[in-house]
């Protein structure tokens, strides 16, 4: 309800009871005599919104101070406690059904975790002043500052590292001394803190005397053992010396002493594990990252100046690119969106900005599937066609937007061993050995790694549906045709190994269907796209607008299906509309609950069972055994775009650690403005926290329930001239905008403000994490730590979601008809400082999406 209307909550609980009587007009005008006639036009409507039927289902697992369990309704199943449950049936009996006056009203009991937190907030702005709700309010936002994780980046040690603090003095060759501690110690270096200035210069020789081990042991005191200074770090008051044996001044006796006195009091003093430690973590964030990125890596061979994809690898989120690209004989296609003409692209680009979007759409004629698709550049080269590609080809259900990335890679990343020394074990060394020489022979030649990501975008959609073009030149865009018996790229595909847990894909399934109105007897025909399991969703492109209503009833016919199936009536199948474009002949539908959907949701559980194998990973061994865990090392270390992981703490889901991209420099500017080394700031994807329904809290439920992906876009106003971060970034997601003028608005206040970024944001729920990657680390660390070792555990188990952030600003600007040199002087990573005049933006700071 809004704020105009919250005054008259008495008087619309009143007519509630009334809305669909014959009397609840003259009833109106009695209570509400006094009130001006436009309001009572409001209120009229307001509750006549409430009394519409309602879709949606109810969860209120972590929003309420109460055990939820499942309550179903007229075939349909909600979640909630006691309390809610009594609001439930309260309203069902005043509306005499399930409608949005109901579903309101339940999420707005007394024990909402929403309701008690903004009582609390009234409460403390009405009372005391002091400055204890400033500083609560600033650790808040203190929890969205997470240190960064380069996966599969850690120190490998060749010997053990025994921590030890021992008196030590140090000569360098002009027999200037100084005098510190030992840190740690192992049998090729040594870690020495100071506490004052040293003037000895990085590579120097020195020589070390243990003073402290002098009186126990029978160590030389004339002469010292040769060290050279590798590193010099200073944190705060102390220096540290990383210091490294000089093998040209070897010392036999001292090696002996060395390694005799380490393997005798490691478990005395402990190994140092630091190297260890951030190897788990960084594996673990790799387990969480890899089996879930909406990325499809691409491996590509430089053979004479030839640029060749070899390989791709993919998992169960980016295998939705895959299966798009895949024609009606189930042969990929890949390599039509890989042209040789669009690598060259790439490859010609500053190595900082190899990156392409390529626009794409597939025509199925005779049950054949014909693919189209340009990248920008080819568009401006064919600048009459433009229009009529966007404004055409995103009029159709496999209308798509790609972003292709290209980045150096080298074959020795497919190399990652243990972070533990050979020396500790015979079952450690085997560990530590390289991939196979067959496996290094496949890879010797791969020189770049090109990411395709699927940015399609609703809002983008829309936004293209509405150029204006000459159908008269639809015959020109066979140029942008990809002939059938075009010779392609053969890439070999290898798949993530990951646990259960498994997120559902959409299936492609391109069939011709006829579509009825529940009130019409007129058929509407078209083509299907794709299918979901879980939630039996399917896409579909009519030939003609769409005349009915959202969330209302149709009936689609598989007539090809038909033939091919005796046991179901697919004929007959029952959806609801939940979705349309603006032309509305791109419908989304969802089988309907209970007996009316039983049918759909039969037939495509029987048709994806049968024909999993076509559509999902075989489950058998590796051709050549190692390649896939070698290509996925590769990939791991050269991601080019932000990820961060989420635990879930209480009812709130809070970031943990962020994952930097590769050639992501304007995400990483956002991410990293006014924050510590490695460690990145994300409380702007969090500032919609206090609404309703705020993206990433509401998103993760939503992909918990529904077991899909879900994608949101997040545009962005930066001026790097402010001091504080909250009034840099002003965020704001596109389902908060009521149309594509004021997204167009938006973005201009920010180009004239500064800088405007936008990010395709897409979430995901992690699986179950493959410990036999991380068990002989986490085995290692118990043996000295075993309270470390459960607190690592403990940590891995907590990672719940991950979200993964794509860079596709220059699309939108190419979207709402920015010209190329806006989109060029909007690239510069630092955002102009000159102080822009007052804008609408200012205004969002008063907005309380944004400014709390």
């Amino acid at each position: 309800m809004s704020q105009d209307l919250q005054q008259y909550a008495d008087i619309i609980e009143q007519l509630k009871p009334l809305v669909n009587e014959p009397e609840f007009n003259k009833v109106l005008l009695q209570i509400g005599g006094d009130i001006p006639k436009e309001k009572r036009f409001l209120l009229k409507m307001e509750v006549k919104r409430l009394a519409k039927p309602c879709m949606r289902s109810i969860d209120l697992r972590g929003q309420v101070d109460g055990k939820c369990k499942s309550y179903l309704h007229d075939g349909r199943t909600h979640y909630m406690d006691e309390i809610a449950v009594d609001k439930f049936e309260e309203q069902i009996r005043i509306f005499g059904g399930y409608t949005f006056g109901v579903y309101e009203a339940v999420q707005n009991t007394e024990n909402n975790y929403r309701i008690i937190r903004e009582k609390a907030e009234e409460a403390r702005d009405t009372g005391s002043t002091s400055n204890a709700p400033r500083k609560k309010g600033s650790a808040i936002l203190e929890q969205f500052k997470v240190p960064t994780v380069n996966l599969l980046d850690y120190r490998q040690r060749n010997t053990e590292r025994m921590n030890f603090a021992v008196a030590v003095e140090l000569f360098n060759e002009s027999n200037h001394s100084i005098k510190g501690l030992s840190v740690d110690v192992s049998l090729e270096g040594l870690q020495v803190k100071l506490t004052k200035e040293t003037l000895f210069k990085q590579n120097e020789l020195l020589q070390v005397y243990f003073r402290g081990l002098e009186g126990e042991f029978a160590m030389d005191k004339k002469n010292g053992i040769a060290y050279r200074l590798v590193k010099t770090v200073r944190k705060k008051d102390v220096i540290y010396l990383a210091l490294q044996r000089a093998t040209e001044r070897p010392a036999p006796s001292f090696d002996k002493f060395l390694e005799s006195f380490i393997h005798g009091n490691k478990r005395r003093y402990k190994v140092n594990m630091n190297n260890t430690i951030e190897a788990i973590t960084s594996k673990t964030c790799e387990q969480y990252f890899s089996p879930r990125s909406p990325t499809l890596p691409i491996y590509v061979d430089l053979i004479e100046d030839r640029l060749i994809p070899r390989f791709a690898m993919v998992n169960e989120v980016n295998r939705e690119t895959v299966s798009y690209w895949q024609d009606e004989e189930d042969e990929c296609r890949l390599g039509f969106l890989l042209s040789q003409n669009r690598l060259n692209t790439l490859h010609a680009k500053p190595a900082h900005r190899r990156e392409i979007f390529v626009f794409s759409f597939t025509h199925l004629q005779n049950d054949k599937v014909f693919f189209y698709s340009a990248s920008y550049e080819q568009l401006i080269e064919k600048d009459m066609l433009k229009q009529v590609f966007l404004g055409f080809g995103s009029k159709k259900v496999s209308w798509r937007v790609f972003k292709l990335t290209l980045t150096d890679m080298l074959p020795e990343q497919a190399h990652t061993p243990l972070s533990i020394p050979d020396s500790v074990g015979t079952k450690i060394k085997r560990q530590n050995t390289p991939p196979s020489p067959r496996v290094m022979s496949k890879l010797k030649n791969l020189k770049y790694l090109l990411h395709v990501t699927d940015v399609t975008s609703i809002y983008g959609q829309q936004a293209y549906n509405e150029l204006k073009f000459n159908r008269d030149n639809l015959s020109h865009l066979r140029v942008f045709g990809h002939p059938r018996n075009q010779k392609t790229s053969n890439i070999e595909l290898f798949r993530f190994k990951y646990e259960d847990q498994r997120l559902e894909s959409r299936y492609r399934l391109r069939s011709q269907i006829e579509l009825r109105l529940s009130h019409d007897d007129s058929v509407h025909v078209g083509v299907s796209e794709d299918i979901s399991v879980h939630g039996l969703g399917l896409r579909v492109e009519l030939n003609k607008e769409y005349d009915g209503e959202l969330e209302g009833q149709v009936e689609v016919s598989f007539p090809r299906l038909q033939q091919i199936t005796q046991n179901f009536d697919v004929m007959h199948l029952q959806y609801s509309v939940i979705y349309h474009n603006a032309e509305k002949n791109i419908l989304h539908l969802k089988a309907m609950n209970g007996e009316a959907g039983k049918s759909a949701r039969a037939f495509f559980e029987e048709l994806i069972k049968k024909n999993k194998h076509s559509l999902e990973e075989d489950s058998g061994e590796e051709e050549l055994p190692g390649m896939g865990q070698a290509l996925r090392c590769i990939n791991a270390r050269n991601a080019t775009s932000l990820s961060f992981l989420m635990s879930k703490e209480g009812v709130r889901y809070t970031p943990q650690a962020g994952i930097i991209g590769k050639q992501d420099q304007r995400v990483s500017s956002l991410v990293t403005y006014l924050t510590e080394k490695r460690q990145v700031n994300l409380e702007f994807l969090f500032r919609d926290r206090k609404l309703d329904t705020p993206f990433m809290q509401s998103g993760i439920k939503q992909v918990k329930l529904e077991n899909m992906p879900l994608r949101q876009e997040l545009l962005i106003s930066f001026d790097a001239k402010q001091k504080d971060p909250r009034m840099a970034i002003i965020p704001r997601y596109s389902h908060r905008f009521e149309n594509n003028e004021q997204r167009k608005t938006f973005i201009t206040e920010a180009l004239n403000r500064g800088q405007f970024i936008a990010i395709h944001v897409m979430l995901t729920t992690t699986g179950k994490p493959d410990l036999s990657m991380l068990q002989t680390e986490i085995n290692y660390v118990s043996v000295y730590a075993i309270h470390r070792a459960k607190e690592l555990e403990n940590k891995l188990w907590s990672l719940a979601a991950c979200s993964h952030l794509i860079d596709v600003t220059d699309e939108v600007l190419i979207r709402y008809e920015f010209d190329d040199d806006t989109i060029s002087a909007n690239r510069d990573t630092k955002a102009k400082v000159e102080a822009p005049a007052q804008s609408g933006i200012q205004a969002l700071l008063q907005d309380q999406a944004f400014a709390k």
